[in-house]
């Protein structure tokens, strides 16, 4: 029996229950959804909990790539396979799995480790993501890959569309790379301004740097969050906005 019998067990599994209806998945060992769930902090701390996430992480990261790669291929036999790559890039990636496992309110079923709680590692992304992927896995060694993949889809097409109506999170750090890379012939860098707050919860400024125009300082919670943020200042000043930084760089000749 993967639960024990007192009032803890049965709540865990009333919430796994919960969870299966929400994602319209049963399975038939829930024992594997409860390891899907587990992190390895808490089995780190608990010897006699067996098992944790990270070999079916590795699993269901496999079924999702092939779920997505198959649907946009399927779907969009006339687009060329850089954009095909571009989507399932964003569409795979742990900003988007983190987001969908904080819909789902897996960040309140994940078994942690004490330390990894303090450290607020039911808001990590890296934690969510690696637990969405720990679901899938969990879903193709439960009940094959057809029903797995359908489980899939269902979580992953809307962030799919979302892609297709331009309307999902961008990575402005490699499309200013991409762009200033092709129009102005050199990298933008970026410095750490400030950073305050205790080891686990942090905030960093960053500022972006781009020939001789700085942009931010732009805070995040993360120095990756703050780099976003920082390079999606000067993508948006420089070329979705069309100001005045982009008539100081065509008045130079290097559009």
């Amino acid at each position: 029996m993967p639960f024990r019998n007192d009032s803890d067990g049965r709540d865990r599994r009333t919430a796994l229950t919960a969870f299966q209806r929400s994602v319209k998945f049963k399975f038939k060992n829930i024992a594997l959804l409860d390891r899907a769930l587990t992190h390895r902090s808490y089995v780190n701390e608990d010897p006699s909990c067996i098992g944790n996430n990270e070999r079916l992480e590795f699993l269901g990261d496999a079924v999702l790539g092939m779920v997505c790669a198959s649907s946009l291929f399927k779907a969009l036999g006339d687009r060329p396979e850089g954009d095909l790559a571009r989507i399932k890039s964003h569409v795979v990636s742990e900003d988007t799995l983190s987001e969908i496992a904080m819909k789902l309110q897996i960040n309140k079923l994940i078994k942690l480790g004490k330390g990894e709680e303090r450290s607020g590692g039911r808001s990590k992304k890296a934690i969510l993501a690696d637990a969405m992927e720990a679901i899938f896995g969990a879903a193709f060694l439960d009940s094959g890959f057809d029903k797995a993949g359908t489980l899939v889809l269902s979580l992953i097409k809307p962030e799919i569309e979302k892609v297709l109506l331009d309307k999902h999170r961008k990575d402005y750090k490699t499309l200013l790379q991409e762009y200033s890379q092709k129009y102005l012939h050199c990298y933008p860098s970026y410095t750490l301004s400030q950073k305050s707050g205790p080891d686990h919860d942090r905030t960093y400024w960053i500022s972006c740097s781009l020939k001789d125009q700085n942009y931010g300082p732009a805070e995040g919670k993360t120095k990756k969050e703050a780099e976003q943020a920082a390079a999606a200042l000067a993508f948006r000043s420089i070329v979705e906005g069309g100001g005045q930084d982009a008539k100081r760089i065509l008045s130079i000749g290097k559009l």
